[in-house]
């Protein structure tokens, strides 16, 4: 009887010993999930860093689209400068009257530069010589221009030019057309005519 009245005794405290060890190994678990408990992650905090990483990605979008249009306008803004100047130049070259030669000259001159600034202006005084002696008068108007090809801040343009040239002797107005290989080389923000070579 003493024996059956010491097992209950033992087995209580075997139970007693297994449940403090089961405890202690749920311990970890258990604060855990009570930290967890006492400090979720609000769905505030996923929502704004989602949101922030959404806006970083879309301002990177933006960034490169827009980088991609000012690349497109500069191109587009180049090839307009070397085909407007190609015009002038065009213009410029085949319209001359005798009794303002000089001021035309000067015109083209202004607006030339490299190997076709050394060429013309040592031909120059003879050209107006020339035009003022004929008692001459030529018109010229820019049929067609397009740009030929480019390559940095160079450009090759095509120029058709109908021409309209008179004088004294002339009984009726003689009307030729003229095609150009226009070069135009970009000078910062301005562009002026490097080379000019009339083609058939």
């Amino acid at each position: 009887m003493a024996d059956d009245a010491a097992t209950p005794d033992l087995e209580g405290r075997g139970s007693t010993a297994d449940d403090s060890e089961r405890e202690s190994a749920d311990a970890p678990e258990k604060s855990t999930q009570a930290a967890l408990a006492k400090h979720p992650i609000p769905v505030e905090r996923l929502a704004l860093v989602a949101g922030l990483a959404a806006v970083v990605v879309l301002a990177g979008l933006v960034g490169w689209l827009g980088f991609r249009a000012y690349e497109g306008h500069t191109a587009e803004a180049k090839h307009n400068l070397f085909v407007q100047t190609a015009r002038q130049c065009a213009v410029n070259l085949s319209t001359i009257d005798y009794e303002h030669a000089d001021a035309d000259v000067q015109r083209i001159l202004d607006s030339a530069t490299g190997t076709f600034y050394d060429n013309f202006s040592h031909r120059s005084k003879v050209y107006a010589d020339n035009v003022k002696h004929a008692r001459s008068k030529m018109v010229g108007t820019v049929a067609e221009a397009g740009l030929d090809s480019q390559a940095g801040d160079e450009g090759r343009v095509l120029v058709t030019v109908n021409v309209k040239t008179s004088n004294p002797g002339m009984v009726e107005e003689q009307l030729q057309a003229w095609r150009m290989r226009i070069t135009v080389q970009k000078m910062g923000d301005e562009a002026k005519v490097s080379n000019v070579a009339f083609v058939s």
